[in-house]
C-alpha cells in the first residue's frame, strides 16, 4: 500500500502550507487514503469542509509523517470515509451541515449540529415526511423484550453544558447508548472568516473554556507555521508552563469530580483546593485564571516575574506534598474501587482505530502524545513520561491523569530552571502579500487538539479548523458504557470528560 510520502510526490502539492504538506489528490488517490485509514495504516487526525472543497489530515505513527489531503468538489462526488471508517463519521455529517457537501455512499445523512433553526433547511424534515411522523431527531431505535429507553438532557440538573444522551436498557443494563449534541453551536469558524488574527486568537481560546491556553497554543503554532515566524525563546518556555498549569487544574478537577460521582466526596474537596490553588497562582502571574488571551500569535501577552515564579514553585512544593497522600487514599477505598475498577471499559482496538487520544486513549493503551511524538518547542528539550494502561476503565483513566499531574508537576520545575531569565516575548505577525496556511498539533489536557488556518494576501483569516480531542471520544464513551448499568453512566461519562463546548464548535 503507498506511503504518506507516496502521496505526496503522486499529488499536487500546496506551496504554501507549512509545516506539513497539504496535498491535493483525484479521487483515486483519496480512496486510497480511505484504505489506509479502514487498514490501520493511517490515523485520522482530523475532516473537515471548505467551500468547495473537503480536507482531511492523517498521521502515520510509525513514521511521525502527517499530511493533509484535499478532494475537491467540483471534480466529482468525494466518497465517504465512514463507509469503511466510522471515527470519520460525525466529522463527515457536520462539513454536510455547514458546507451543504453531499459524500458519496454516507452511512449516516441525519444531520449532527443542524437542529433545524439555522433558517437554512430543514433537514429533518424528509425523515418525518417518509415516516408520517412530527419533525424530530430520528435516534436508532432496539428491539428486545424487556427493553425500555431512557432521555437524559438536554438540560441537565447540574451547571453543564447541554447534551441528550438516549438510553436503551434491560432493567438497569444499559443495551445502547446514543448520544446528540450540537446545541451549543456558536459559530466559531464562521466569525473566523475575514476576522484579524488577533481577533481569530481571542476566538480559538473560547472554543472550550477549559482547555483555553490549549486552543492559543495551537492556533498561534498555527499561524506561525504559515508565516514562517520564529517564538522568541523565553516566550515558548512561558507558553509550556502556561500549558501544565491548565493540565494540572483539570486533572485535579477530574480526579475530584469522578470520586464525587462515586458518593466520596471527601477526594473531591481536596483536589478542589489543590486546583482552587492553581487557578489563583494562574491569576496572580498572568492575569487571568483560565489564563485567557495570554498566549497570542508570535509569542505571548505578558512575562512572568520573579516573585511570580516563586510562586509557581511554591505552588509545585504545595501540591507534590498533598497529592500522594490523596492518591493513597483513592487506591486504599474498598467502596471507591467497587466503583471504577471493571467499570466503563473501552477496548484497546477501538482507542487505537478512533485515535482517541489523552486520558482516555493512553488509559486503553494507545502510547500517543504530541508532546514527544510530534515534539515541539520547548518539550523537544524537556524530561518527560507518558504514562500507558491497558485496563481501559474508569480505574485506568484516574491513574493516568494521577500519572500525569506527578509528571506535570515535574515539568514545572524543569521549565522553571530550563526558563531564559530575559528576553523578548513576542515576534511581530503581519500581512506577507501572499495567502499561506499552516496547520499545529498541540496536547491539551484531553489529549491533542488540531489548528488548521488558510491565511488571506492581507494576513487576515480566510478559513480556520479548530478540532478538539472529544470529536473521537465522545463516540467511544457510548461504546465503553455498553453492559454496565445506568447508574454508572455519571462515572463513565466524567471519566472521559469530554467537551460539550469545543465538540459543537
Amino acid at each position: 500500500m503507498p506511503t504518506l510520502s507516496d502521496i505526496i510526490t503522486t499529488g499536487r502539492v500546496i506551496e504554501a502550507h507549512r509545516p506539513y504538506p497539504r496535498v491535493v489528490v483525484s479521487a483515486s488517490l483519496w480512496q486510497t487514503l480511505i484504505s489506509r485509514l479502514s487498514h490501520g495504516e493511517s490515523t485520522l487526525l482530523g475532516l473537515w469542509g471548505d467551500a468547495d472543497a473537503v480536507h482531511m489530515a492523517l498521521l502515520d505513527e510509525r513514521e511521525g509523517g502527517v499530511i493533509v489531503a484535499t478532494a475537491l468538489t467540483g471534480e466529482g462526488p468525494i466518497p465517504s470515509v465512514s463507509r469503511v471508517h466510522p471515527p470519520a463519521l460525525r466529522l463527515e455529517r457536520t462539513l454536510r451541515d455547514l458546507f451543504g457537501i453531499e459524500l458519496a455512499e454516507l452511512p449516516d445523512t441525519r444531520p449532527w449540529l443542524d437542529h433545524g433553526r439555522w433558517g437554512l433547511r430543514n433537514p429533518l424534515a424528509r425523515y418525518a415526511e417518509a415516516a408520517g411522523e412530527p419533525t424530530s431527531y430520528p435516534f436508532l431505535g432496539a428491539e428486545g423484550e424487556g427493553l425500555h429507553q431512557i432521555p437524559v438532557g438536554p438540560v441537565h440538573a447540574g451547571i453543564i453544558e447541554p447534551g441528550h444522551f438516549r438510553f436503551t436498557a434491560n432493567g438497569e443494563t444499559v443495551v445502547r447508548l446514543e448520544e446528540r449534541l450540537g446545541y451549543t453551536h456558536k459559530g466559531v469558524e464562521s466569525l473566523m472568516a475575514g476576522a484579524s488574527i488577533e481577533q481569530a486568537a481571542r476566538l480559538a481560546g473560547r472554543t472550550s473554556g477549559d482547555s483555553t491556553v490549549a486552543y492559543a497554543f495551537a492556533f498561534a503554532r498555527a499561524v506561525e507555521a504559515a508565516l514562517g515566524i520564529d517564538v522568541p525563546l523565553r516566550a515558548l518556555w512561558l507558553r509550556a508552563l502556561m500549558a501544565e498549569l491548565e493540565r494540572l487544574a483539570n486533572h485535579f478537577g477530574d480526579i475530584g469530580a469522578i470520586c464525587n460521582d462515586a458518593a466520596f466526596a471527601l477526594l473531591h474537596a481536596h483536589t478542589s483546593v489543590l486546583r482552587e490553588r492553581v487557578l489563583r497562582a494562574a491569576a496572580a502571574c498572568f492575569g487571568h485564571r483560565l489564563m485567557m488571551d495570554c498566549i497570542t500569535p508570535g509569542g505571548v501577552a505578558g512575562d512572568l516575574t520573579p516573585e511570580g515564579a516563586g510562586q509557581i514553585r511554591e505552588l509545585a512544593d504545595i501540591a507534590g506534598k498533598a497529592f500522594p497522600a490523596l492518591v493513597e487514599l483513592y487506591d486504599n477505598t474498598a467502596s471507591l474501587q467497587d466503583r471504577t475498577v471493571g467499570t466503563g471499559i473501552l477496548n484497546p482496538t477501538l482507542a487505537r482505530q478512533y485515535g482517541c487520544g489523552g486520558c482516555v486513549g493512553r488509559a486503553s493503551g494507545r502510547n500517543f502524545d504530541v508532546r514527544r511524538n510530534l515534539a515541539y518547542a520547548p518539550y523537544d528539550s524537556l524530561r518527560f513520561e507518558v504514562p500507558v494502561r491497558g485496563e481501559g476503565d474508569v480505574n485506568a483513566r484516574v491513574w493516568i491523569r494521577i500519572q500525569e499531574v506527578q509528571q506535570s508537576l515535574a515539568l514545572i520545575e524543569q521549565i522553571l530552571d530550563a526558563m531564559p531569565t530575559d528576553g523578548t516575548l513576542r515576534a511581530s505577525v503581519g500581512a506577507t502579500g501572499k495567502p499561506a496556511e499552516g496547520l499545529a498539533l498541540v496536547e491539551g489536557f484531553r489529549g491533542d487538539i488540531l489548528a488548521w488556518v488558510r491565511l488571506g494576501a492581507d494576513g487576515c483569516v480566510d478559513r480556520c479548523h479548530l478540532r478538539d480531542p472529544s470529536w473521537f471520544q465522545w463516540p467511544l464513551l457510548e461504546a465503553a458504557i455498553e453492559g454496565n448499568i445506568v447508574a454508572d453512566f455519571p462515572l463513565c461519562n466524567k471519566s472521559f470528560n469530554c467537551s460539550y463546548s469545543g465538540h459543537d464548535l
